[in-house]
């Protein structure tokens, strides 16, 4: 789907496809509850963390901006536990694998509910079924996929939390997953939100994610972005 939305950027230009106005993103936004379970931080210093939520340009480019996330990585996770994909195999929606991003945090800054609800306050919609804002197919879920038993169930909690907030009209469709094994997308989609701020793909959908960001999670917004 951006490849189809940027072809026509570059045909019609940015203004024709991106109309001036608030971008659709920013309007969806809702503050989230704050989790009723969180994990115990413990004595670790370092933890793993994947979310699917569609396109994953947006996703790593408003988890690099959170306090106590120390790298965002774009990959696919979520399909065949083995051999190497490719972003076009990705994007056909038969290799089951979801555009993820892997997030490594320090829980003793941040907990695995707090990225939970930035997640489901500015990132992604969990009543889309296979879609996000302009991308469908499968590749584009919503999907969590916990590393271990503690953030398991604090993501099933989490879930069953926002269903009963009744903060979206919508069932909550977002799948909890095995990452199975998680390959980093190709070096051109890294920190492409920082390194592409006027795309128009960005400008429309993932910049007023990350201006949410800001606006409802002050305390834990920070200016300079993780590697």
């Amino acid at each position: 789907m951006r490849q189809f939305i940027a072809a026509l950027v570059l045909a019609a230009g940015s203004a024709a496809i991106f109309p001036a106005g608030p971008a659709h993103a920013a309007e969806d936004v809702r503050l989230a509850p704050a989790p009723a379970l969180d994990e115990q931080p413990g004595d670790r210093r370092s933890a793993i963390a994947y979310f699917a939520g569609g396109c994953f340009w947006g996703v790593e480019g408003v988890f690099a901006h959170v306090k106590g996330v120390r790298s965002a990585v774009s990959g696919y996770g979520g399909g065949a536990a083995e051999g190497r994909v490719s972003y076009g195999q990705v994007s056909s929606g038969r290799t089951g694998h979801a555009e993820t991003v892997r997030i490594v945090y320090d829980p003793a800054q941040i907990s695995y509910g707090t990225l939970l609800r930035i997640f489901f306050s500015v990132i992604a919609d969990p009543t889309t079924l296979n879609y996000q804002g302009p991308d469908h197919g499968t590749q584009y879920r919503s999907a969590l996929f916990p590393q271990s038993a503690d953030q398991a169930r604090v993501a099933q909690a989490y879930l069953a939390q926002l269903g009963a907030s009744r903060l979206w009209a919508d069932p909550i469709v977002t799948t909890i997953e095995p990452v199975n094994h998680f390959q980093p997308a190709e070096a051109y989609h890294q920190d492409f939100m920082e390194r592409n701020p006027d795309n128009g793909y960005i400008r429309y959908w993932d910049a007023p994610k990350l201006a949410a960001l800001r606006r409802l999670f002050p305390q834990l917004y920070k200016a300079a972005p993780s590697a």
